[in-house]
């Protein structure tokens, strides 16, 4: 029986996406399903954390920093808060190569933070740290 972390018995594992682009949603969707993961998509840190308390069994969140209402930081600090989400590996997006905010997102406890576009390198490599 597989565990609520870590995917299910074929190795799939479940990615919330999060982002306010549909066209960069798309992308990330497209580029983690091609590495035969399930992934449900969201346009906001709001919907993303409606989600995850409707359906916990999220192996991991790669979110955009910048969204409207509320940043992928913001996202990121609420699930590393949270005793029931904090578990779940977060991985920010961002077009913009600031290394203060690179820094402070993995100071916040981001498992890794990708410059975009996101390559299929770049999903190979969080998805084989990940298992």
């Amino acid at each position: 029986m597989a565990s609520s972390r870590g995917g299910d018995s074929e190795g799939q594992m479940h990615v919330l996406a999060v982002d306010d682009s549909s066209v960069d949603r798309a992308i990330i969707a497209k580029l983690l399903r091609s590495s035969k993961h399930k992934v449900t998509a969201v346009d906001s840190g709001k919907k993303a954390l409606e989600l995850l308390g409707l359906e916990p069994n999220v192996d991991m969140i790669i979110t955009d920093y910048w969204m409207p209402e509320m940043t992928g930081y913001e996202l990121l600090k609420i699930v590393k808060e949270s005793s029931e989400l904090r578990e779940i590996p977060v991985v920010i997006m961002s077009s913009e190569n600031v290394p203060s905010r690179i820094d402070r997102c993995l100071e916040e406890g981001a498992e890794d933070f990708l410059l975009k576009p996101v390559r299929p390198s770049d999903v190979s490599r969080l998805c084989s740290r990940m298992r």
